[in-house]
């Protein structure tokens, strides 16, 4: 359906939908092909809309930063759905019957609402301005809440799953459906939901104790000093790309494998940390993932270790 056929068939329609859009642009890698169609909605209600717009065989992507994802050179084939910006609601949630929450001490618990497109260092923040603790994690993951809840994201000892109370979820069908964690098998860097059905996140109940406020400020400062020292931010990168195999630490792995500095086109191993894959400029999706490939294979070959991959790869292979 074309952007004037569906303007004429929803009028309501309030967002922006783009065609033969360079996913480069909208990947932290900065590296990638067309997708057919990407939608930035205007809001919760006009994402709902939309979903109803499209054919029920429609491929459908959510993409919030693009932080651990990569589009293949040859394109995705469906709509890419645009959070950041879009469903960006953020704000401390009161007390109410039938919440995940209800019972909770209110002098000693808070629940912040944040909407999928909302980058979890943001989070972070907002809750440490609003002396809630435990959030603090989230400074050190730079994607956005949806994201997070989808891959259950954590660093430095903790995971989102660990402060979620309640989530937003929405299907095809535009509807809206609360879900609880126990709704949910929620791993380390993985999550699936019991029911197997198709549904995004598009909102978290996010539950923390009142504390020092100054103090977890003070804690994101330093974590965020960490990231910077340890990560080779100053290069477009994906974050992680590999899990850390139980025991051990993929990038102690990488390197143990000589594959630090491994140039295949413009991407690297970086050589600042191993598990991290960085585009020095022009780099192809095709050599991003060819270098993922024999860092996968080298690994195997050597230590007998088989890495499991933590970024996401999409589309066809150009």
């Amino acid at each position: 359906m074309t952007l004037a056929e569906i303007e004429h068939a929803i009028p309501g329609l309030r967002g922006e939908l783009a065609f033969h859009v360079d996913m480069s642009r909208h990947v932290s890698w900065r590296a990638g092909g067309l997708a057919d169609r990407v939608y930035t909605p205007a809001d919760l209600d006009d994402l709902a809309i939309f979903l109803r717009t499209l054919d029920a065989n429609e491929p459908i992507l959510f993409i919030g930063l693009g932080s651990n994802l990569l589009v293949r050179d040859g394109g995705y084939r469906g709509t890419i759905i645009l959070t950041h910006k879009a469903l960006s609601a953020l704000r401390l949630e009161s007390r109410r019957q039938g919440t995940a929450w209800a019972g909770q001490d209110a002098s000693r618990i808070g629940v912040i609402y944040a909407e999928a497109g909302v980058a979890s260092p943001k989070v972070a923040r907002f809750a440490a301005r609003h002396d809630l603790v435990g959030a603090e994690f989230l400074a050190g993951i730079p994607g956005t809440i949806g994201g997070a809840l989808a891959m259950n994201a954590g660093c430095y000892g903790r995971e989102t799953w660990d402060c979620v109370a309640q989530v937003l979820t929405i299907d095809r069908q535009g509807q809206l459906a609360t879900r609880h964690p126990r709704d949910f098998r929620v791993g380390y860097r993985q999550v699936q939901a019991e029911a197997k059905q198709e549904e995004w996140f598009v909102a978290a109940w996010l539950l923390l104790p009142r504390g020092d406020g100054a103090a977890a400020r003070e804690e994101i400062k330093r974590l965020l000093a960490r990231r910077v020292a340890s990560q080779p931010l100053n290069l477009p990168n994906a974050g992680s790309v590999f899990r850390n195999p139980p025991g051990d630490h993929a990038a102690r792995l990488i390197e143990a494998c000589g594959l630090k500095g491994l140039r295949i086109g413009a991407a690297q191993v970086s050589e600042k940390h191993a598990n991290f894959i960085v585009n020095l400029g022009g780099a192809r999706a095709r050599d991003i993932e060819a270098l993922i490939e024999r860092v996968e294979a080298t690994v195997e070959a050597k230590t007998g270790v088989k890495l499991v991959r933590e970024v996401k790869i999409v589309g066809e292979r150009g």
